[in-house]
């Protein structure tokens, strides 16, 4: 479970009653588009010609430009679940991490989930005792690609749903 019990009104845009901007929210996507991007690569290293992850995370970019509805996002999220399904560690990860970055476009607090499951990736694809450090240098990783308008709104969050996203934001 990655989404809170209750919803936060900042993750929920003006025209629903909340306070997220749009242009938040566009931002929100691209840096989980970004998050998941990031680890694609062992995703891609055992399924080389399963291009659904990659799809979703062009598609999440593609309506935070504008160009998509929301719709095609989700729909390409359901693929990168379905290409993770059968696989463990890493890859799966790797794959789940998305579509969370493609069903930002729908809600937007699952850029948390994009960069939770970017980080237990990372951690996954490297020896056992290796993967905390492998969990640091990932969460520092995503954390300097955070644009400053959402900084501190994602940071708030990291902090906020910790224990709900595997306390993979620890610093």
């Amino acid at each position: 479970m990655i989404l809170p019990k209750i919803r936060d009104p900042r993750f929920i845009t003006l025209r629903r009653g909340g306070t997220l901007t749009d242009a938040d929210h566009h931002l929100l996507a691209l840096w989980a588009a970004d998050c998941a991007e990031h680890v694609l690569h062992l995703f891609e290293g055992v399924c080389p010609d399963d291009e659904r992850p990659r799809v979703a995370i062009a598609l999440a970019r593609a309506w935070a430009r504008g160009e998509i509805k929301m719709r095609p996002a989700g729909r390409a999220a359901g693929g990168a679940n379905s290409a993770a399904r059968p696989l463990r560690g890493a890859p799966r990860y790797a794959a789940y991490a998305a579509a969370q970055a493609a069903v930002v476009a729908h809600v937007a607090a699952h850029e948390l989930g994009a960069a939770a499951y970017a980080i237990k990736a990372a951690s996954a694809a490297v020896a056992k005792e290796d993967g905390e450090r492998a969990r640091r240098l990932e969460c520092q990783w995503q954390r300097a690609q955070l644009p400053e308008a959402i900084r501190a709104l994602v940071l708030d969050d990291q902090r906020l749903r910790n224990d709900i996203c595997w306390s993979v934001f620890d610093d």
